[in-house]
């Protein structure tokens, strides 16, 4: 094989190297945990162990092992029907391009609509809500699981569909980041199914099956639980709908499919983007309307700038003689490629960063003051915001050279105005 077609060995390790590896390979599992299980305490403390711990052999249940399987094999199924349209990838190691099925807004379409037949039916959704440990440790057990089916098929992978971040040489590395870039059987990308659709629609899911156990208990939904199920409908929607983005995104064209990702997309995406749904079963806030109206006057400016921001750039990137972005300053790379300086693009580097803190703030909100609980997604997601902008330095500093240098002198902030 020629050495071009090759990827080459990963020496730049990200999230800590080796050592960072290990230590989320079990923090990422606890952290969640950890949450759950001090979501269902009456104090909701996140400092504190709860007191009581369910046992371990409570927590391992075949029916939501089950359950979950046959939900990521509805959702491969419904992502395999001939359905949308075929959208191709960025170029490859090898120059080749992979082919993707634009279907996701289906599958979630169908999706709802049998699963209103069902609850017309008498589906009770809120055993999801009665399991939700259990369901988490399935969710666990099945990434774990397919982590190491993944890392043993990389070992038999070409050199050129090695993943260019996580191919170190360390195995725990590597297993950890991903070690094979795209991952496919056939035309079926595991990857890619996995980025949108189990998980992502799982949440949506998750949220309603909350907001049918709070109805449950107290006769009807509450406004903040209202709040909380359509602003994060919206944000899976809007993801689902605009599904083609995804493929220029860092997870789909730099990082493996690893542990990492693998246990994101199934388990921590479903389980931790519900806390705020979850914390309201258990401790209910009660929303006056000014403070309501008030936080989705945040949430759709949050929207507005994070929409904006990502239909402008992946306009730009489809046609840069668009009338819509046409007359938008840019700056030439070496690469032939043009950086945006004006517009959103030219008010902060990552607006659609912005946009999404202030969302995930107005969600927060929708819970009330008292709790830091359910603040949690919106600390996490700076924290994972600010890391991954950084990550996005580096690459476009060496991949643009003096034409990223003076975009940043352009525009001088990163992710706040005025701040950072």
């Amino acid at each position: 094989m020629s050495d071009k077609c090759r990827t080459p060995r990963t020496k730049e390790l990200e999230f800590g190297g080796i050592l960072g590896a290990v230590i989320l390979l079990f923090l990422m599992p606890a952290t969640m945990f950890h949450l759950l299980l001090t979501c269902a305490t009456e104090q909701a403390s996140v400092l504190s162990i709860p007191a009581s711990m369910p046992a371990l052999a409570t927590l391992w249940n075949p029916n939501t092992a089950l359950l979950l399987l046959g939900w990521i094999l509805f959702q491969a199924f419904l992502y395999m029907l001939p359905l949308g349209e075929v959208a191709e990838g960025t170029v490859l190691q090898d120059q080749t391009r992979l082919q993707y099925r634009i279907n996701a807004f289906h599958a979630f379409a169908i999706t709802v609509l049998l699963m209103g037949t069902a609850l017309a039916c008498g589906l009770r959704l809120s055993y999801i809500h009665d399991h939700f440990l259990q369901l988490a440790v399935s969710a666990s057990a099945i990434s774990l699981v397919l982590s190491f089916l993944l890392y043993a098929k990389s070992v038999c992978a070409e050199e050129s569909a090695l993943s260019p971040g996580g191919n170190s040489g360390n195995p725990v590395y590597d297993f950890f980041i991903g070690h094979e870039l795209n991952p496919r059987f056939g035309t079926f990308d595991l990857k890619y199914f996995c980025e949108l659709r189990p998980g992502l629609i799982g949440w949506g899911m998750i949220n309603l099956a909350m907001l049918m156990k709070e109805t449950e208990l107290r006769g009807s939904p509450s406004l903040a639980m209202i709040l909380v199920n359509a602003f994060q409908l919206l944000y899976v929607v809007d993801a689902l709908w605009n599904e083609e983005a995804i493929l220029t995104t860092i997870d789909i064209i730099h990082d493996g499919f690893g542990f990492m990702l693998v246990f994101g997309d199934l388990a921590w995406v479903p389980f931790t983007y519900s806390l705020q749904a979850y914390f309201l079963v258990n401790h209910p806030h009660e929303l006056s309307m000014l403070s309501a109206i008030g936080i989705l006057a945040l949430n759709t400016l949050g929207y507005a700038i994070f929409r904006g921001a990502n239909s402008q750039k992946n306009t730009f990137r489809r046609s840069p003689t668009d009338p819509r972005v046409a007359e938008l300053e840019t700056i030439p790379t070496a690469s032939g490629k043009c950086l945006l300086v004006s517009g959103w693009w030219g008010f902060v580097r990552h607006p659609n960063y912005l946009g999404d803190l202030i969302m995930a703030l107005a969600w927060s909100l929708s819970c009330g003051v008292t709790h830091i609980l359910p603040y949690f997604y919106v600390i996490y997601f700076a924290f994972l915001l600010v890391h991954r902008e950084a990550r996005d330095e580096h690459r476009c500093l060496r991949k643009y050279g003096l034409s990223w240098q003076e975009y940043c002198k352009r525009v001088p902030y990163r992710i706040f105005p005025y701040i950072y």
